[in-house]
């Protein structure tokens, strides 16, 4: 019960009191709720040299806010991959967009396997050399120059270019086919997914301003596998009958190349679930954009092997691995909590509530004739009886009033009744005894 001191605060003043601290509870309750259920934003770095790792991450991400998902993506241009993996390590970034052979990824985690680069070394058909190591005194052409010097790297330990006198100089993506027609270079070598956007680039190599030009011939790497030994982040792939084109079939046969894998990685250190939450968020999108994007057919999810090249995150293993916590499974110990903590808040209002009305006097007198009990016994003179009899009374008379009015029980009317007869008898005793006592005084 509110002590005396706050039963004489205004009423107003109470109420006030319980107005500020209800709207202070409130208010609370509504900033934690805006904290846990705001987006979560992740920086993405992404870049390569045509922009198309740029523009897929970049619909992805605009696909992500148009369907309200929880973590979304804040896109930085990043140029190429070697970019995007210091981005990675320095903390500037939450995930990129990488290259299996691009280093710096000690801190990586994959999410999501995006799609393959296949190595395609391309010369004019008149070209005798089958295989890489058939090539003699010639220079291959590397597209996009440093992105691709891994692949160089990865080659020149297997085959002894310098004995066949085997060169390699950089070439823009702009200056390719120039670089072939004008014999400044023999051969290409370009590192591009096997879908048809990237395809029809390659045969623009062989097919200058539009003109009709000579057929491409695809150089085997016969010793793939052996590449792929040294350079783990290769893998030996089987380039299909026809890929370049379809009549007459070049390659006319299949034809053994190397691959390496573009993933969306993150940093160990992002939170599982929300790497949880935006994995399952990307294979929606996924669905969505395939249309659009028909590279993003080759997403699939990265290897869960204790071995791989990138590890798997943890966040992105649990959804593929159909370990998600169901919603009470993961938030039953908040629900638990809550619900202790809404029965408090309960308790507290209805405290703050009968703190806001108490003072404001009893609407039954049961009480105040209890009080009067002691009165009586303790009593000392008839007179102190015939005070206490006045303001039993007036209690009656006051309930009686209520009572015709409508505002009165007849259960408390009944009790007040009750006591009325008990205070009385009491009072008849208590009269007895100041009588014998004033007697034996005298």
């Amino acid at each position: 019960m509110p002590s005396p001191a706050v039963n004489q605060w205004p009423r107003w003043l109470r109420i006030t009191v319980v107005g500020i601290a209800t709207a202070a509870v409130i208010s609370g309750g509504w900033l934690a709720y805006r904290y846990f259920a705001k987006p979560v934003y992740l920086t993405v770095a992404a870049g390569s040299l045509d922009g198309e790792a740029l523009s897929l991450i970049s619909a992805i991400s605009a696909r992500l806010a148009a369907s309200n998902a929880h973590t979304r993506l804040k896109v930085v241009d990043s140029r190429t991959s070697a970019k995007a993996s210091e981005l990675l390590a320095s903390g500037n970034a939450d995930l990129a967009v990488v290259r299996g052979d691009t280093g710096g990824l000690a801190d990586a985690r994959s999410v999501l396997l995006l799609t393959h680069g296949v190595v395609l070394i391309m010369s004019p058909s008149t070209t005798r050399a089958d295989s890489l190591g058939d090539l003699r005194d010639a220079t291959i052409g590397v597209v996009g120059g440093p992105v691709n010097r891994p692949t160089v790297d990865a080659l020149k330990q297997v085959y002894q270019f310098d004995r066949a006198k085997v060169r390699f100089q950089d070439v823009a993506i702009t200056e390719g086919a120039a670089a072939l027609s004008s014999g400044q270079v023999q051969a290409l070598l370009a590192v591009v997914p096997l879908t048809e956007k990237y395809l029809a680039k390659v045969r623009q190599f062989f097919q200058p301003a539009g003109a009709k030009g000579e057929a491409p011939k695809l150089i085997e790497i016969e010793s793939a596998g052996a590449v792929a030994n040294v350079a783990q982040y290769y893998e030996s792939y089987d380039i299909p009958k026809g890929t370049l084109r379809g009549s007459p079939p070049i390659p006319s046969d299949d034809l053994t190349s190397l691959r390496v894998s573009f993933f969306l990685v993150a940093n160990k250190s992002v939170d599982a679930d929300t790497i949880t939450d935006l994995t399952q968020s990307l294979v929606d999108v996924r669905r969505d954009l395939l249309s659009q994007y028909p590279i993003l057919a080759q997403a699939a999810a990265p290897s869960t092997d204790a071995n791989a090249l990138i590890p798997i995150h943890p966040g992105a293993a649990t959804y593929y691995n159909g370990n998600q916590q169901s919603f009470l499974d993961k938030y039953d110990d908040k629900l638990y909590y809550g619900s202790l903590l809404l029965g408090s808040l309960i308790s507290v209002i209805l405290a703050a509530w009968r703190f806001a009305n108490s003072g404001g006097g009893s609407k039954s007198k049961l009480e105040p004739l209890y009080e009067l009990g002691s009165e009586i016994r303790n009593a000392r003179s008839e007179a102190e009886l015939e005070q206490t009899e006045r303001r039993i009374d007036d209690i009656l008379r006051e309930e009686l009033a209520r009572s015709a009015g409508g505002e009165g029980a007849d259960g408390e009317m009944a009790a007040l009744g009750l006591a009325a007869q008990r205070l009385h008898y009491l009072m008849q005793q208590r009269r007895t005894v100041l009588r014998s006592s004033q007697r034996t005084g005298d």
